[in-house]
């Protein structure tokens, strides 16, 4: 998908499988079924921004693909507060607890009314048919005390596309009002479990950043492990054991395709991408000893960057390239390391008790997240890249893998219960550990990897 701009303020194409685009917003036209799939069960923050989301209205109700806009306009506007709501910043109201809007509203918003709901801002827009069979849906969001608007923005997509318009809609208020870089309009891969236990089906799926329009990838026959987003969304590198072929694949999320970039009979695991698409690490047990190499993401030579008796693993590359972490236990247990690129300089930065596994870079270059082991238990934590101002983010029995939001400021991890069942789920947290969720999927879900925003 393609995100472009035209012309005036307002107006994006998201046109599709074909993209989405920009466009202007000349207000419009009603719906289809809705589909928030994200199930709350953390605790929020006291201090939230109270912000209205009544439905969009529509000029007319006109049906597209069998799809009403006026039903749309109500389901983009739950999805828009569901995802200012996921923020932990935001307190949405409506829309099915406010009244709907005309379109004579969209542009002159009725400010006392929200005063006195007590919302500090409110949410606009419309949608309509355009007449190529798309829809056009414009987004707008207002100071209720200063009268003052805030966001204006217009899309233009094909109508399967409607939950990317309210993602991106909510991505423009999220940074309007907290100056952060947005972080809805994303997608999450992750592994899909079913099966007993010691007889797990691991499945390859993808789904938007809050569980909608999920899909599997493969179809479980082979054992797959350890996604990865490519830095440009388009891909996802992946390991795969059947028949004792332990396979490193990409797969292409748009053609549909896979492609092998290497094969071993060798545990391998880990795959990671270099920060410009160029270079995979993974890792590899030879001969009882577990190192680290990188190789082409068009396959090749490996090439090994770590030679130390024990177990290397991991590994993910600092924001600019210049720096890898990793996890070994070199030193008698798991503890965080990092080296340069080319596997110099290899340094110990984790000291505090207990150990430490699965190190992530964030995006932002600033912490490093990791899963801590102690007391029978594993947490999700963050770190400097120097090994500082450790903060542990959640508190339960089996927390572990993290990884980052494209903004660095929320992470998700999978969390298995205790028991013979073993369940594994997906859940994430905020940067100051009070913002807990559980992501709704299918099946159980492992081994989150979350992509970078949508273009």
């Amino acid at each position: 998908m393609i995100l472009r701009s035209t012309a005036f303020a307002l107006v994006l194409a998201l046109a599709a499988s074909p993209a989405m685009a920009q466009v202007a917003p000349t207000p419009p036209a009603t719906p289809a079924p809705s589909e928030p799939r994200e199930t709350i069960e953390g605790t929020l923050s006291q201090d939230r921004t109270v912000i209205a989301v009544p439905a969009l209205a529509t000029p007319a109700v006109t049906t597209v693909a069998g799809l009403r806009t006026d039903s749309l306009g109500r389901q983009i506007a739950e999805v828009i507060a569901a995802d200012l709501e996921r923020s932990g910043l935001y307190a949405p109201l409506g829309p099915g607890s406010v009244r709907a809007i005309t379109m004579a509203e969209v542009t002159a918003p009725r400010f006392a009314d929200w005063q006195a709901r007590n919302a500090e801002n409110v949410v606009h827009g419309f949608v309509r048919t355009n007449s190529t069979g798309g829809l056009i849906v414009g987004c707008y969001l207002y100071d209720t005390q200063l009268g003052s608007e805030l966001v204006r923005q217009g899309f233009e997509i094909q109508p399967g596309d409607w939950r990317r318009a309210a993602h991106k809609c909510a991505d423009a208020i999220y940074s309007r009002l907290s100056g952060e870089a947005p972080f809805f309009d994303s997608r999450v891969a992750y592994i899909a479990e079913s099966g007993p236990k010691g007889n797990r089906i691991k499945r390859l799926a993808i789904m938007d950043s809050d569980g909608g329009n999920h899909r599997f990838i493969t179809n479980g026959q082979a054992l797959a492990i350890s996604p990865r987003f490519s830095p440009d969304y388009q891909k996802i590198v992946y390991v795969s054991y059947l028949n004792d072929r332990v396979r490193v694949f990409i797969y292409d999320v748009a053609a549909g395709t896979q492609k092998l970039v290497t094969e071993s009979r060798n545990a391998t695991f880990a795959p990671r991408w270099s920060p410009d698409g160029t270079q995979i690490l993974f890792s590899m047990a030879t001969g009882g000893n577990t190192d680290i190499y990188r190789i082409s993401a068009n396959g090749g030579t490996p090439v090994r960057l770590t030679n130390n008796p024990g177990i290397d693993v991991g590994g993910s590359f600092s924001p600019d390239g210049k720096k890898i972490v990793f996890e070994s236990d070199r030193s008698g247990g798991q503890q965080v390391y990092t080296m340069n690129i080319d596997g110099s300089n290899q340094q110990r930065i984790s000291f505090g008790g207990g150990r430490y596994a699965t190190p992530e870079w964030s995006p932002r270059g600033d912490l490093i997240a990791f899963t801590k082991m102690g007391g029978g238990e594993f947490r999700i934590g963050v770190m400097t890249p120097s090994g500082g101002g450790e903060r542990l983010l959640t508190n339960d029995w089996q927390d572990e893998a993290p990884t980052w939001s494209p903004n660095g400021r929320v992470l998700q991890f999978f969390r298995t219960s205790r028991g013979a069942s073993g369940k594994s789920s997906l859940w994430q947290v905020d940067l100051t550990g009070v913002n807990m969720r559980k992501l709704q999927t299918p099946q159980d879900g492992s081994d989150p990897s979350w992509g970078p925003v949508l273009p």
